[in-house]
């Protein structure tokens, strides 16, 4: 039983753009951050960016502000990422991901995770 599901996965050339969706289940609790979360080979899982659950406030690691923008709504209980500008760096598997507090939790903290959808940049 997958709590969160994504789409919009791809590959595309460097300075292109992909936007992710991810669709929540009904069963998270509706005051919980949602965020994303990516894995490149060999690297530990690392925070990309999160949403409060009333979408006022965004937040976003160093390496993707500027590029990235998160947003999310409550009433169709999505979640989206829009990557523009994208770099070979930015390869990796990209997971939706929430919790209380997605923007301050280690990965291993957080509650729930979808299954992932691969995001491949060309040089």
């Amino acid at each position: 039983q997958t709590d969160l599901v994504e789409s919009g996965g791809g590959s595309v050339q460097a300075g292109g753009s992909l936007r992710l969706s991810c669709a929540d289940s009904g069963r998270i609790p509706s005051n919980y951050e949602m965020g994303w979360f990516r894995q490149a080979p060999g690297k530990e899982r690392e925070f990309v960016s999160s949403i409060t659950w009333t979408g006022s406030r965004t937040y976003y690691s160093e390496s993707v502000k500027g590029r990235f923008t998160v947003s999310r709504d409550t009433a169709k209980k999505t979640l989206s990422l829009q990557m523009n500008n994208l770099k070979p760096e930015d390869t990796a598997v990209y997971y939706c991901v929430s919790d209380f507090r997605v923007a301050t939790m280690n990965h291993r903290q957080i509650h729930y995770w979808g299954q992932g959808t691969q995001v491949t940049v060309s040089s």
